[in-house]
């Protein structure tokens, strides 16, 4: 991992622009998310009903709040470490306002040359993240510097970044210490977003970095290999297999183990939003409690200063200023 990086070229600042999947905050901007998931395909009514349902029962997702004080602290951080001026950071939204094509705008706006785009996602594939990519480059524009003169490059993956692992490291030894006898013997579940099972073996390093993540933060909090186990969440209903264990399946064997409560430890979301505070905070909360399994899950890292400062991290090794 390198220090601060040095001043951008020609005095300019070099652009941040952290981008995340994006969420609705009313039943009309639903239905243009889905539309927008959906490659432009009408949502059918059934599907508009269902997420109309689980939106308004967790008060609508709080990402697009949340990822934009990440990027304020971000800016903040960046400021008092590299000095005002060299970094300038932006959010954009891949199915939602606001919008990765305006934050690029913004950023061209301000004198930007280069911007270096980070999905808040810290493991990386090309296939599952690929969007981001190029909507970012037809953001910027046709040509070695694109039409607005703007030079645009991914991340990528820092799945592996000390600075992440020790973050999420920090949230899991927080939510222990919060439980009965400091969460000792308590089961450790981390867990990611399932994925069509077609899709992953055309990449199936992406599975390998999600268990590297999983792997280097039980041992910083240092459980032995019966304490935790990896298991996916939030599978779709497309046809075809989706990866395994989903979580829910896990409850049933842990209850007849003996096990009466169960930690669980997102390793690849960064903020609140419907897969946590639905999928996990209410389905999977009620599956484990009818299985006789108290659930409780770590806070996610949002705008946690150790967080924050993993996203410094990324921005000094990737950036090109």
């Amino acid at each position: 991992m390198s220090g601060p990086s040095p001043e951008p070229t020609g005095g300019r600042p070099a652009g941040v622009l952290l981008m995340t999947y994006g969420s609705p905050s009313n039943r009309e901007e639903l239905i243009a998310y889905l539309r927008s998931v959906r490659a432009g395909r009408e949502p059918e009514p059934d599907l508009v009903a269902e997420f109309l349902r689980r939106y308004e029962l967790v008060g609508w997702s709080p990402l697009i709040r949340i990822t934009t004080a990440q990027g304020a602290a971000l800016q903040e951080l960046l400021d008092a470490t590299d000095g005002p001026g060299r970094y300038l950071v932006e959010v954009g939204m891949l199915h939602s306002e606001p919008r990765i094509e305006a934050a690029v705008e913004r950023l061209a706006a301000a004198g930007v040359e280069r911007v270096t785009g980070i999905v808040l996602s810290p493991q990386y594939s090309s296939i599952i993240m690929g969007r981001y990519n190029q909507v970012l480059e037809a953001a910027a524009g046709s040509g070695p510097l694109g039409a607005k003169g703007v030079e645009v490059t991914v991340a990528g993956a820092w799945h592996d970044l000390p600075a992440f692992l020790d973050a999420l490291a920090e949230r899991t030894l927080q939510a222990l210490a919060g439980l009965p006898d400091g969460g000792r013997g308590v089961p450790v579940l981390f867990t990611a977003h399932s994925l069509p099972r077609a899709v992953v073996d055309r990449e199936p390093g992406y599975v390998d970095q999600l268990m590297e993540t999983a792997e280097a933060v039980a041992k910083r909090v240092g459980l032995d290999a019966e304490q935790w186990r990896f298991a996916y969440q939030s599978a779709g209903h497309s046809p075809g297999e989706w990866l395994r264990p989903d979580l829910k399946e896990l409850f049933p064997d842990l209850a007849r183990r003996g096990h009466r409560a169960v930690l669980v430890v997102p390793v690849q979301f960064l903020a609140d939003h419907l897969e946590i505070l639905y999928d996990l905070d209410v389905a999977a909360r009620e599956e484990a409690e009818e299985a006789g399994i108290a659930f409780h899950r770590i806070e996610l890292p949002n705008t946690q200063p150790a967080f924050i400062r993993a996203l410094a991290g990324v921005v000094h090794h990737k950036s090109p200023a």
